[in-house]
Protein backbone atom coordinates (compact mmCIF):
# COMPACT_ATOMS: atom_id res chain seq x y z
CA UNK A 1 0.00 0.00 0.00
CA UNK A 2 1.24 3.28 -1.11
CA UNK A 3 1.59 6.36 1.87
CA UNK A 4 -0.61 9.20 1.83
CA UNK A 5 2.58 11.18 1.30
CA UNK A 6 3.75 9.77 -1.51
CA UNK A 7 0.43 10.25 -3.39
CA UNK A 8 0.51 13.80 -2.50
CA UNK A 9 3.31 13.76 -4.00
CA UNK A 10 2.27 11.93 -7.27
CA UNK A 11 -0.44 14.77 -7.30
CA UNK A 12 1.60 17.87 -6.45
CA UNK A 13 3.94 16.51 -10.20
CA UNK A 14 0.50 16.00 -11.56
CA UNK A 15 -0.40 19.68 -11.07
CA UNK A 16 2.45 21.02 -13.47
CA UNK A 17 0.89 19.30 -16.25
CA UNK A 18 -1.96 20.32 -16.18
CA UNK A 19 -1.40 23.86 -16.73
CA UNK A 20 -0.06 23.65 -20.66
CA UNK A 21 -3.56 21.45 -21.03
CA UNK A 22 -5.86 22.82 -24.04
CA UNK A 23 -9.56 22.64 -23.54
CA UNK A 24 -9.35 20.21 -26.27
CA UNK A 25 -6.92 17.55 -24.55
CA UNK A 26 -9.13 18.11 -21.36
CA UNK A 27 -12.31 17.28 -23.13
CA UNK A 28 -10.56 14.33 -24.83
CA UNK A 29 -9.81 12.81 -21.40
CA UNK A 30 -12.70 13.40 -20.17
CA UNK A 31 -14.67 11.45 -22.61
CA UNK A 32 -12.42 9.17 -22.30
CA UNK A 33 -13.05 8.46 -18.45
CA UNK A 34 -16.58 8.16 -19.11
CA UNK A 35 -16.28 5.44 -21.94
CA UNK A 36 -14.10 3.62 -19.87
CA UNK A 37 -16.47 3.65 -16.76
CA UNK A 38 -19.12 1.66 -19.12
CA UNK A 39 -16.76 -0.83 -20.51
CA UNK A 40 -15.48 -1.96 -17.51
CA UNK A 41 -19.17 -1.50 -15.73
CA UNK A 42 -18.80 -5.32 -14.66
CA UNK A 43 -15.33 -4.60 -12.61
CA UNK A 44 -16.80 -2.29 -11.22
CA UNK A 45 -20.31 -3.73 -10.34
CA UNK A 46 -18.37 -6.49 -8.58
CA UNK A 47 -16.43 -4.28 -6.41
CA UNK A 48 -19.26 -3.08 -5.29
CA UNK A 49 -20.93 -5.75 -4.23
CA UNK A 50 -18.29 -6.36 -2.28
CA UNK A 51 -18.72 -3.15 -0.49
CA UNK A 52 -22.73 -3.23 -0.22
CA UNK A 53 -22.52 -7.31 1.18
CA UNK A 54 -19.95 -6.17 3.83
CA UNK A 55 -21.91 -3.10 4.68
CA UNK A 56 -25.11 -4.96 5.32
CA UNK A 57 -26.25 -4.79 9.55
CA UNK A 58 -23.64 -2.12 9.89
CA UNK A 59 -25.43 0.94 8.15
CA UNK A 60 -28.99 1.63 7.67
CA UNK A 61 -30.84 0.13 4.57
CA UNK A 62 -31.33 3.83 3.04
CA UNK A 63 -27.48 4.43 3.34
CA UNK A 64 -27.01 0.93 1.22
CA UNK A 65 -29.00 2.54 -1.01
CA UNK A 66 -26.09 5.41 -1.25
CA UNK A 67 -23.46 2.68 -1.75
CA UNK A 68 -25.30 0.69 -4.41
CA UNK A 69 -24.58 0.85 -7.81
CA UNK A 70 -26.22 -0.20 -10.78
CA UNK A 71 -25.78 -0.32 -14.87
CA UNK A 72 -28.34 2.88 -14.89
CA UNK A 73 -26.07 4.71 -11.84
CA UNK A 74 -22.93 4.07 -13.83
CA UNK A 75 -24.48 4.91 -17.13
CA UNK A 76 -25.59 8.24 -14.86
CA UNK A 77 -22.40 8.93 -13.88
CA UNK A 78 -20.44 8.44 -17.33
CA UNK A 79 -23.14 10.87 -18.26
CA UNK A 80 -22.37 13.19 -15.60
CA UNK A 81 -18.40 13.00 -17.28
CA UNK A 82 -19.39 14.10 -20.47
CA UNK A 83 -21.92 16.48 -19.30
CA UNK A 84 -18.59 18.25 -18.15
CA UNK A 85 -16.57 17.72 -21.10
CA UNK A 86 -20.01 19.85 -22.82
CA UNK A 87 -19.58 22.57 -20.39
CA UNK A 88 -17.17 25.83 -21.32
CA UNK A 89 -13.85 25.87 -20.07
CA UNK A 90 -14.21 27.95 -16.88
CA UNK A 91 -9.68 28.22 -16.73
CA UNK A 92 -8.69 31.34 -18.80
CA UNK A 93 -12.23 33.51 -18.34
CA UNK A 94 -11.71 36.85 -17.89
CA UNK A 95 -13.88 37.67 -15.34
CA UNK A 96 -13.21 41.67 -15.11
CA UNK A 97 -11.30 44.14 -17.14
CA UNK A 98 -10.07 47.16 -15.74
CA UNK A 99 -8.06 50.58 -17.88
CA UNK A 100 -6.24 52.57 -15.46
CA UNK A 101 -5.40 56.11 -16.57
CA UNK A 102 -1.77 55.35 -16.52
CA UNK A 103 -2.15 53.12 -19.23
CA UNK A 104 -1.92 49.67 -17.41
CA UNK A 105 -4.64 47.25 -18.62
CA UNK A 106 -5.81 44.77 -16.08
CA UNK A 107 -7.48 41.66 -16.05
CA UNK A 108 -8.97 39.42 -13.31
CA UNK A 109 -8.94 36.43 -15.00
CA UNK A 110 -9.92 32.73 -13.76
CA UNK A 111 -6.89 30.20 -12.69
CA UNK A 112 -6.97 26.60 -11.25
CA UNK A 113 -6.73 25.79 -8.02
CA UNK A 114 -4.39 23.21 -8.48
CA UNK A 115 -4.42 20.22 -6.16
CA UNK A 116 -7.93 20.01 -4.68
CA UNK A 117 -8.64 17.11 -2.30
CA UNK A 118 -11.63 15.77 -1.43
CA UNK A 119 -13.24 13.32 1.61
CA UNK A 120 -16.25 11.17 1.24
CA UNK A 121 -18.21 8.74 2.94
CA UNK A 122 -20.31 6.22 0.97
CA UNK A 123 -21.18 7.53 -2.17
CA UNK A 124 -19.10 6.23 -5.25
CA UNK A 125 -20.38 8.48 -7.90
CA UNK A 126 -19.03 11.41 -5.99
CA UNK A 127 -15.59 9.60 -7.56
CA UNK A 128 -16.21 10.42 -11.04
CA UNK A 129 -18.52 13.46 -10.23
CA UNK A 130 -15.14 14.99 -8.41
CA UNK A 131 -12.68 13.60 -10.61
CA UNK A 132 -14.44 15.46 -13.56
CA UNK A 133 -15.22 18.61 -12.09
CA UNK A 134 -11.46 19.50 -11.09
CA UNK A 135 -9.82 17.88 -14.43
CA UNK A 136 -12.34 20.08 -16.41
CA UNK A 137 -11.21 23.10 -13.94
CA UNK A 138 -7.77 22.44 -14.41
CA UNK A 139 -6.98 20.69 -10.98
CA UNK A 140 -5.43 17.71 -9.97
CA UNK A 141 -8.07 15.62 -7.47
CA UNK A 142 -6.80 13.35 -4.42
CA UNK A 143 -9.85 11.52 -3.07
CA UNK A 144 -10.22 10.04 -0.33
CA UNK A 145 -13.56 7.15 -0.17
CA UNK A 146 -15.06 6.26 3.00
CA UNK A 147 -14.00 2.56 3.83
CA UNK A 148 -18.10 1.21 2.95
CA UNK A 149 -17.25 2.24 -0.55
CA UNK A 150 -13.46 2.03 -1.20
CA UNK A 151 -13.45 -1.46 -3.11
CA UNK A 152 -16.03 0.62 -5.61
CA UNK A 153 -13.56 3.77 -5.57
CA UNK A 154 -11.00 1.57 -6.80
CA UNK A 155 -12.20 -0.02 -9.49
CA UNK A 156 -14.02 3.33 -10.67
CA UNK A 157 -10.43 5.18 -10.07
CA UNK A 158 -8.68 3.00 -12.07
CA UNK A 159 -10.89 2.48 -15.00
CA UNK A 160 -10.73 6.73 -15.06
CA UNK A 161 -7.37 6.87 -15.23
CA UNK A 162 -6.78 4.03 -17.99
CA UNK A 163 -9.35 6.58 -19.95
CA UNK A 164 -6.83 9.56 -18.90
CA UNK A 165 -3.87 6.78 -20.18
CA UNK A 166 -5.49 6.18 -23.55
CA UNK A 167 -6.36 9.91 -24.25
CA UNK A 168 -2.75 10.80 -23.88
CA UNK A 169 -2.74 12.09 -20.68
CA UNK A 170 -0.99 11.46 -17.27
CA UNK A 171 -2.77 8.98 -14.49
CA UNK A 172 -1.55 10.79 -11.60
CA UNK A 173 -4.15 13.74 -12.69
CA UNK A 174 -6.32 11.51 -10.54
CA UNK A 175 -5.08 9.91 -7.15
CA UNK A 176 -7.19 7.54 -4.61
CA UNK A 177 -5.58 7.54 -1.42
CA UNK A 178 -5.04 3.84 -0.67
CA UNK A 179 -5.46 4.08 3.46
CA UNK A 180 -8.96 4.68 4.51
CA UNK A 181 -7.93 4.59 8.28
CA UNK A 182 -8.36 8.37 10.34
CA UNK A 183 -4.48 8.38 9.67
CA UNK A 184 -5.31 9.55 6.23
CA UNK A 185 -7.86 12.21 6.28
CA UNK A 186 -5.38 13.95 9.19
CA UNK A 187 -2.93 13.78 6.48
CA UNK A 188 -5.05 15.70 3.90
CA UNK A 189 -6.23 18.09 6.53
CA UNK A 190 -2.50 19.52 7.28
CA UNK A 191 -0.82 18.58 4.03
CA UNK A 192 0.09 22.18 3.83
CA UNK A 193 2.31 22.88 0.58
CA UNK A 194 0.05 19.90 -1.41
CA UNK A 195 -3.30 20.41 -0.89
CA UNK A 196 -4.88 23.85 -2.18
CA UNK A 197 -8.33 23.12 -1.51
CA UNK A 198 -9.75 20.30 0.72
CA UNK A 199 -13.52 19.40 0.38
CA UNK A 200 -15.50 17.26 3.36
CA UNK A 201 -18.41 15.57 1.90
CA UNK A 202 -20.43 13.47 4.11
CA UNK A 203 -22.06 13.32 7.76
CA UNK A 204 -22.28 16.13 9.86
CA UNK A 205 -19.26 14.98 12.21
CA UNK A 206 -16.75 14.34 9.48
CA UNK A 207 -17.77 18.07 8.20
CA UNK A 208 -17.16 19.84 11.73
CA UNK A 209 -14.03 17.40 11.84
CA UNK A 210 -12.38 18.48 8.93
CA UNK A 211 -13.14 22.44 9.27
CA UNK A 212 -11.91 22.64 12.74
CA UNK A 213 -8.97 21.46 12.19
CA UNK A 214 -7.52 21.45 8.77
CA UNK A 215 -4.74 23.68 8.29
CA UNK A 216 -5.49 23.76 3.94
CA UNK A 217 -7.92 25.48 3.25
CA UNK A 218 -11.11 24.21 3.01
CA UNK A 219 -14.69 24.68 2.07
CA UNK A 220 -17.36 23.83 4.07
CA UNK A 221 -20.03 21.00 2.46
CA UNK A 222 -23.18 21.59 4.96
CA UNK A 223 -25.31 18.46 6.03
CA UNK A 224 -29.00 19.80 5.23
CA UNK A 225 -31.92 20.16 7.49
CA UNK A 226 -33.95 21.27 4.62
CA UNK A 227 -37.46 22.55 5.28
CA UNK A 228 -40.98 23.49 3.74
CA UNK A 229 -42.99 25.36 4.47
CA UNK A 230 -46.95 25.15 3.89
CA UNK A 231 -48.33 28.69 3.93
CA UNK A 232 -51.89 29.31 4.78
CA UNK A 233 -52.32 30.72 1.18
CA UNK A 234 -50.88 27.16 -0.58
CA UNK A 235 -52.58 25.44 -2.81
CA UNK A 236 -52.62 22.16 -0.92
CA UNK A 237 -52.45 18.96 -3.89
CA UNK A 238 -49.29 21.53 -4.82
CA UNK A 239 -48.09 21.38 -1.27
CA UNK A 240 -48.13 17.55 -0.65
CA UNK A 241 -46.77 16.57 -3.89
CA UNK A 242 -44.29 19.00 -3.15
CA UNK A 243 -43.54 17.16 0.57
CA UNK A 244 -43.68 13.78 -0.73
CA UNK A 245 -41.33 14.60 -3.30
CA UNK A 246 -38.62 15.95 -1.06
CA UNK A 247 -39.30 13.40 1.56
CA UNK A 248 -39.41 9.92 -0.38
CA UNK A 249 -38.07 10.49 -3.56
CA UNK A 250 -33.86 9.76 -2.30
CA UNK A 251 -34.75 10.45 1.58
CA UNK A 252 -30.52 9.54 1.88
CA UNK A 253 -28.89 13.00 0.51
CA UNK A 254 -28.65 16.10 1.49
CA UNK A 255 -31.30 17.86 -0.09
CA UNK A 256 -34.15 16.13 1.09
CA UNK A 257 -36.65 17.55 3.60
CA UNK A 258 -36.08 16.27 7.28
CA UNK A 259 -38.57 19.37 8.61
CA UNK A 260 -41.95 20.22 7.62
CA UNK A 261 -43.88 23.60 8.97
CA UNK A 262 -47.51 23.63 8.23
CA UNK A 263 -49.51 27.12 8.81
CA UNK A 264 -52.30 26.52 11.70
CA UNK A 265 -55.07 27.99 9.02
CA UNK A 266 -54.57 24.85 6.93
CA UNK A 267 -53.10 22.28 9.57
CA UNK A 268 -56.40 20.64 9.45
CA UNK A 269 -57.03 19.92 5.94
CA UNK A 270 -53.15 19.61 5.15
CA UNK A 271 -52.17 17.07 7.78
CA UNK A 272 -54.38 14.05 7.22
CA UNK A 273 -53.81 14.43 3.65
CA UNK A 274 -50.15 14.32 4.08
CA UNK A 275 -50.42 10.76 6.62
CA UNK A 276 -53.09 9.45 4.06
CA UNK A 277 -50.13 9.41 1.52
CA UNK A 278 -46.61 9.34 2.94
CA UNK A 279 -47.76 6.30 5.78
CA UNK A 280 -51.37 5.01 5.03
CA UNK A 281 -50.58 4.77 0.78
CA UNK A 282 -47.43 3.63 1.39
CA UNK A 283 -47.90 0.81 3.63
CA UNK A 284 -50.59 -0.49 0.97
CA UNK A 285 -48.53 -0.17 -1.89
CA UNK A 286 -45.46 -2.27 0.16
CA UNK A 287 -43.23 0.82 0.23
CA UNK A 288 -41.64 2.19 3.16
CA UNK A 289 -44.14 4.45 5.20
CA UNK A 290 -42.55 7.61 6.86
CA UNK A 291 -42.57 8.12 10.23
CA UNK A 292 -44.01 11.30 11.56
CA UNK A 293 -42.46 12.93 14.74
CA UNK A 294 -45.38 15.59 15.55
CA UNK A 295 -45.06 18.58 17.62
CA UNK A 296 -47.88 18.61 20.22
CA UNK A 297 -50.28 20.99 17.90
CA UNK A 298 -49.75 18.37 14.97
CA UNK A 299 -50.08 15.26 17.19
CA UNK A 300 -53.49 16.54 17.87
CA UNK A 301 -54.48 16.34 14.16
CA UNK A 302 -53.21 13.31 13.35
CA UNK A 303 -51.35 10.31 15.14
CA UNK A 304 -47.81 9.87 14.86
CA UNK A 305 -44.67 9.38 16.85
CA UNK A 306 -44.09 12.48 19.55
CA UNK A 307 -41.33 14.61 18.77
CA UNK A 308 -38.03 14.40 20.76
CA UNK A 309 -36.17 17.90 21.96
CA UNK A 310 -33.47 17.25 18.89
CA UNK A 311 -35.66 16.08 16.33
CA UNK A 312 -35.91 19.61 14.74
CA UNK A 313 -32.08 19.52 14.86
CA UNK A 314 -31.71 16.20 13.38
CA UNK A 315 -30.41 15.63 9.35
CA UNK A 316 -32.52 12.10 9.56
CA UNK A 317 -31.72 10.89 6.25
CA UNK A 318 -34.14 8.50 6.62
CA UNK A 319 -37.87 7.75 6.12
CA UNK A 320 -38.38 10.16 9.06
CA UNK A 321 -40.15 13.82 9.04
CA UNK A 322 -40.35 16.28 12.13
CA UNK A 323 -43.44 18.44 11.64
CA UNK A 324 -44.65 21.16 13.40
CA UNK A 325 -47.89 23.73 13.12
CA UNK A 326 -46.73 27.09 12.88
CA UNK A 327 -48.40 30.62 13.83
CA UNK A 328 -47.67 32.56 10.84
CA UNK A 329 -44.82 33.15 7.98
CA UNK A 330 -43.20 35.04 10.46
CA UNK A 331 -43.13 31.94 13.14
CA UNK A 332 -41.68 29.79 10.00
CA UNK A 333 -38.98 32.12 9.07
CA UNK A 334 -38.21 32.25 12.79
CA UNK A 335 -38.00 28.30 13.48
CA UNK A 336 -35.90 28.07 10.14
CA UNK A 337 -33.42 30.88 11.16
CA UNK A 338 -33.08 28.90 14.70
CA UNK A 339 -32.73 25.52 13.04
CA UNK A 340 -31.79 25.52 9.88
CA UNK A 341 -28.32 23.93 8.56
CA UNK A 342 -28.82 27.06 5.46
CA UNK A 343 -28.90 24.36 2.81
CA UNK A 344 -32.54 24.22 0.93
CA UNK A 345 -35.15 25.72 2.52
CA UNK A 346 -39.01 25.69 0.14
CA UNK A 347 -41.94 27.70 1.08
CA UNK A 348 -45.67 26.45 -0.79
CA UNK A 349 -47.81 29.38 -1.43
CA UNK A 350 -50.06 31.47 -3.42
CA UNK A 351 -49.09 34.61 -2.14
CA UNK A 352 -46.65 36.50 -3.96
CA UNK A 353 -45.73 39.10 -1.01
CA UNK A 354 -45.47 36.13 1.20
CA UNK A 355 -42.75 34.31 -1.21
CA UNK A 356 -41.34 37.34 -1.62
CA UNK A 357 -40.38 38.16 2.06
CA UNK A 358 -39.22 34.35 2.47
CA UNK A 359 -37.21 34.81 -0.54
CA UNK A 360 -35.49 37.85 0.98
CA UNK A 361 -35.15 36.57 4.53
CA UNK A 362 -33.97 32.95 4.39
CA UNK A 363 -30.68 33.33 4.70
CA UNK A 364 -30.10 29.41 2.86
CA UNK A 365 -27.96 28.61 0.10
CA UNK A 366 -30.99 27.65 -2.58
CA UNK A 367 -34.46 29.57 -1.01
CA UNK A 368 -37.51 27.79 -3.09
CA UNK A 369 -41.17 28.80 -3.80
CA UNK A 370 -43.09 26.50 -5.10
CA UNK A 371 -40.83 23.76 -5.93
CA UNK A 372 -39.03 20.95 -4.10
CA UNK A 373 -36.07 21.04 -2.30
CA UNK A 374 -34.43 18.14 -3.97
CA UNK A 375 -33.35 20.21 -6.83
CA UNK A 376 -30.50 21.44 -5.36
CA UNK A 377 -28.22 19.70 -7.41
CA UNK A 378 -25.22 21.14 -10.00
CA UNK A 379 -26.88 18.86 -12.71
CA UNK A 380 -30.64 20.49 -11.67
CA UNK A 381 -29.17 23.71 -12.10
CA UNK A 382 -27.30 23.29 -15.28
CA UNK A 383 -23.82 23.15 -13.82
CA UNK A 384 -22.95 19.29 -14.88
CA UNK A 385 -22.04 17.52 -11.91
CA UNK A 386 -21.58 19.20 -8.62
CA UNK A 387 -18.61 18.50 -6.06
CA UNK A 388 -20.95 19.60 -3.12
CA UNK A 389 -23.29 21.86 -1.94
CA UNK A 390 -21.25 24.87 0.30
CA UNK A 391 -23.47 26.37 3.39
CA UNK A 392 -20.82 28.74 3.62
CA UNK A 393 -20.77 32.30 2.15
CA UNK A 394 -17.49 32.96 1.52
CA UNK A 395 -15.86 31.70 -2.58
CA UNK A 396 -18.89 29.30 -3.23
CA UNK A 397 -21.78 28.71 -2.05
CA UNK A 398 -24.88 26.41 -3.22
CA UNK A 399 -24.15 24.00 -6.28
CA UNK A 400 -20.15 24.01 -6.62
CA UNK A 401 -19.53 23.51 -10.13
CA UNK A 402 -16.56 24.67 -12.51
CA UNK A 403 -16.69 27.90 -11.59
CA UNK A 404 -16.27 27.82 -7.73
CA UNK A 405 -13.77 25.22 -8.44
CA UNK A 406 -11.58 28.36 -9.81
CA UNK A 407 -9.88 31.13 -8.32
CA UNK A 408 -8.27 33.77 -10.49
CA UNK A 409 -5.28 35.67 -10.80
CA UNK A 410 -5.02 39.30 -12.07
CA UNK A 411 -2.89 39.76 -15.29
CA UNK A 412 -1.54 43.38 -15.68
CA UNK A 413 0.39 44.37 -18.94
CA UNK A 414 2.03 47.79 -19.26
CA UNK A 415 4.08 49.57 -21.64
CA UNK A 416 6.97 50.22 -19.57
CA UNK A 417 4.97 51.76 -16.70
CA UNK A 418 6.80 52.36 -13.11
CA UNK A 419 5.77 53.75 -9.84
Amino acid sequence: MRTTQEILTEALGAKRLLADLTTEKKNAGLLAMADALTEQQDEILAANRQDVEAARGVISPVMIDRLQLSEKRIADMADGIRAVAALPDPVGEVRAVIERPNGLHIEQVASPMGVIAIIYESRPNVTSDAAALCLKAGSACVLRSGKEAHRSAEAIVEAMRDGLQRAGLSKSLICLIEDTSRASADALMHADGYVDLLIPRGGAGLIRAITEHATVPCIQTGTGICHVYVDAAADLQMALRIVDNAKTSRPSVCNAEEVLLVHRDVADAFLPALREALVTRRKAQGREPVELRLDERAAAIIPGTPAGARDFDTEFLDYILAVRVVDSLSAAIRHIAEHSTHHSDAIVTGDSEAAARFVREVDSAAVYVNASTRFTDGGEFGLGCEMGISTQKLHARGPMGLRELCTCKYVITGSGQIR
